[in-house]
């Protein structure tokens, strides 16, 4: 076998250490400070579910959906925390990716890496709600002790400062417990409206991806990085506004007829028990289709990018 000259050898050495200097980690502290952000955010989603129930229980229906609202822009807005770890992840990827075109198999590896990173932070998030669900019964007081505090204060900071005293949450840890056999047994999904669970299992679903698939779409394509980044922000625009149009009223009507009295507490308490359940579910689904979606927001990137004006 005849040697390579010094040239072939310069460049191929060459290739393999830039090849080497940027293969790709799958674990970081930038992803572990992700999947942390997104595992407490969309468990306080989950928690905020608990103000229905507790607005029933204290009969404070408007301050406890005062209270479920501020929850639920809390969580929304701080899913957008995220991206102070995903975007550095995601910058890497994309320069990668358009360095490495020649060499297909580490091109394709970076992606296959910053997909698995993605999901992760989506996993971590189901983790999140299935957490939450099981620490319901702690959020239920905790809300029923903020409606209590807010009524007497007034004002929703002082209402949580009274609330973070250690008495205080030494009395919400305590309040703590994990339903028996028969209590699960006796949440009859059909006292909550089908299309209710449906819609809840659509709306989370997409919105458990939307920041994710967009900075996925980037690296999909690096031309359009900035276009499809920015997407995430109409991608869960929609799901709120899903939210609001098909999730949010029919919960609200079932806990006002239970306010009335056409419904009973236990009604309530299944709904919330069903909303749980099927968020986690829309969780686990939007994995299905999360590659799809990243598909989607790249071509909406692309065709925004060729549009002249």
């Amino acid at each position: 076998m005849t040697p390579p000259d010094s040239d072939t050898y310069v460049t191929i050495t060459k290739t393999v250490k830039t090849v080497v200097d940027i293969t790709p980690h799958l674990w970081s502290w930038r992803l572990v400070g992700a999947m942390a952000i997104t595992f407490v955010v969309q468990g306080v989603n989950i928690g905020a579910y608990a103000a229905r129930l507790a607005g029933v229980q204290t009969r404070r229906i408007a301050t406890s959906i005062s209270l479920f609202n501020l929850f639920v822009t809390f969580g929304r807005t701080a899913n957008l925390f995220s991206v102070v770890f995903i975007a550095p992840l995601s910058d890497a990827a994309g320069n990668a990716v358009q360095r490495l075109q020649t060499h297909p198999e580490a091109f394709h590896l970076w992606q296959h890496t910053i997909e698995w990173q993605l999901r992760l932070m989506v996993f971590a998030g189901t983790l999140g709600m299935a957490a939450l669900t099981i620490f319901m019964p702690m959020f239920t007081y905790l809300f029923r002790r903020g409606v209590a505090s807010f009524e007497n204060r007034g004002s929703v900071p002082h209402a949580l400062a009274q609330l973070l005293k250690p008495k205080n949450l030494l009395d919400v840890l305590k309040s703590q417990r994990l339903p028996s056999l028969a209590e699960l047994r006796s949440f009859d999904w059909r006292r909550v409206p089908m299309r209710l669970l449906v819609f809840n299992v659509v709306v989370t679903g997409v919105y458990a991806i939307g920041v994710q698939a967009a900075f996925f779409a980037s690296v999909l394509d690096p031309n359009v990085a900035r276009t499809a980044t920015a997407l995430s922000g109409v991608v869960n625009g929609i799901g709120t506004i899903a939210f609001t149009l098909f999730v949010d009223p029919t919960s609200s009507i079932i806990t006002d007829e239970a306010i009335h009295g056409t419904r009973t507490v236990h009604d309530v308490r299944t709904m919330v028990f069903y909303l749980c359940l099927t968020a986690i579910l829309g969780a686990l689904l939007s994995q299905l289709i999360f590659v799809p979606a990243a598909v989607v927001i790249e071509y909406v990137a692309r065709f925004a990018y060729t549009l002249h004006f």
